[in-house]
């Protein structure tokens, strides 16, 4: 499934309610939400759906309004580890379910959520490297 198949199939309404589920649900984590400026939860929710809006529906508000998405640099204050990453990618899976995102399309976008947030792991964990090796 592709993104442009993403969007037809979930359009941007989708994509709102799924990054207004996923930010109900930070502020209480443990892990996710000291990472998360309190007074500018909306906003983040904000970039999320414009970026995402951007990369699977082609919609040009994230560039215009930020930029290339310059996602390493822009992540790079925040420890994200194994432990980061794979919350963050929960709790959008929670996110989609919560939004009644079609199963296919979920599992394409758990796909890219998932390669997007390991992208972005900056700290280095040998232990748990060692435990991915082939």
């Amino acid at each position: 499934m592709n993104e442009t198949e993403i969007f037809q199939q979930i359009g941007e309404k989708g994509i709102t309610d799924m990054c207004a589920a996923f930010y109900r649900k930070v502020p209480n984590d443990d892990i996710l939400g000291p990472m998360y400026p309190k007074d500018d939860m909306g906003g983040a929710e904000v970039r999320l759906r414009d970026f995402l809006l951007f990369r699977i529906g082609a919609d040009t508000t994230y560039l215009e309004t930020r930029g290339h998405p310059k996602l390493r640099m822009r992540h790079a204050p925040f420890e994200i580890n194994f432990r980061a990453r794979d919350r963050w990618v929960k709790l959008m899976d929670e996110a989609m379910e919560e939004s009644n995102i079609p199963a296919e399309t979920a599992k394409a976008l758990h796909t890219f959520f998932y390669q997007v947030a390991d992208f972005l792991r900056n700290v280095r964990e040998p232990e748990m490297e060692d435990r991915f090796k082939i």
